[in-house]
């Protein structure tokens, strides 16, 4: 893990790279597929983004979330962020306010390296184990070694793009060209 952090705060994770983008009607998050270790790639190919909480009328979970840092770290905060979304009827902000309270208190889930963006269709937010639960201005938010890349390519798109996947998968582009611990092997999923 590297610990050291950004001036907004937030751990910055080696490994990956995560967008969420918000933009006419439509929310979309991404992410690579590249896991590292050290200096070498472990897999080309996970799948940092996912469907979770309970299913729309197509069959398909009506948040999505993406995370960047320790796998099972990150896994764990899915299967809890999906109970809180249970307990709060889908209710996605108080989830995920819950889920930011436990994550800082509780003994065993303060330890978990990882950060998370999550979304259905009306939110989009960054969850950290700080207890943040953000709500990024302008509707782009991006976490990971390849997050800045992607935030300052995504809010250059911004302005003249209407289509968040576009911006989104151009913005992933431009992370893999610049991040090593990010490739252009990207998952997307969209609410």
């Amino acid at each position: 893990m590297d610990d050291s952090r950004a001036s907004h705060g937030l751990i910055q994770w080696h490994g990956t790279t995560i967008i969420g983008v918000k933009k006419s009607g439509r929310t979309v998050i991404a992410g690579d597929g590249q896991v590292s270790m050290g200096n070498t790639v472990m897999k080309p190919n996970a799948r940092k983004v996912r469907r979770i909480g309970a299913l729309d009328e197509s069959g398909k979970g009506k948040v999505i979330a993406g995370f960047a840092g320790a796998t099972a770290d990150a896994f764990t905060l899915f299967e809890r962020l999906e109970r809180k979304l249970e307990q709060h009827r889908g209710q996605l902000m108080r989830a995920a306010v819950e889920l930011a309270k436990d994550w800082r208190t509780d003994k065993y889930l303060r330890n978990l390296e990882a950060l998370m963006i999550v979304a259905d269709a009306e939110t989009l937010l960054i969850l950290t184990g700080n207890g943040d639960v953000l709500e990024p201005e302008g509707g782009i938010a991006a976490i990971g070694s390849g997050g800045n890349y992607a935030l300052a390519a995504a809010k250059a798109l911004s302005d003249y793009e209407d289509d968040p996947e576009k911006i989104a998968r151009r913005a992933m582009q431009v992370a893999a060209e610049v991040c090593v611990f990010t490739n252009d092997r990207v998952t997307l999923e969209e609410i």
